[in-house]
């Protein structure tokens, strides 16, 4: 699963007959720490999300499960909203600005 928060819908007068009644939002992908990171993407949504949400969503056969027992016509399905995210990162785990965090790594010095 991915996080992203949607910026936008989708409104089409022509789709494919599997896609008729199933909404389709705009959603930027993001890291944990909800920096925007790829380019955006429409996925299908199953979980009534709305414009500034926080979502995450599923690609490839599973994105059709949501849906069962039609198999919709989508790669990327938006299966939940997001309501708080807590991180904490293990030792040894790579910070944002590349480094490996844990032993051995000595504190930034400023002169």
């Amino acid at each position: 699963m991915y996080l992203g928060r949607v910026i936008g819908c989708v409104w089409s007068t022509v789709k494919h007959p599997g896609l008729q009644g199933i909404r389709m939002l705009v959603v930027q992908p993001l890291t944990p720490e909800l920096q925007p990171t790829g380019k955006q993407l429409i996925c299908t949504d199953s979980s009534g999300a709305g414009t500034g949400e926080l979502v995450y969503w599923v690609r490839g056969k599973e994105a059709s499960f949501p849906f069962a027992p039609a198999e919709p016509a989508t790669d990327t399905t938006i299966v939940g909203i997001v309501d708080s995210i807590h991180l904490q990162r293990a030792e040894g785990a790579m910070p944002a600005g590349g480094a490996p965090l844990g032993r051995g790594r000595k504190a930034a010095r400023r002169s």
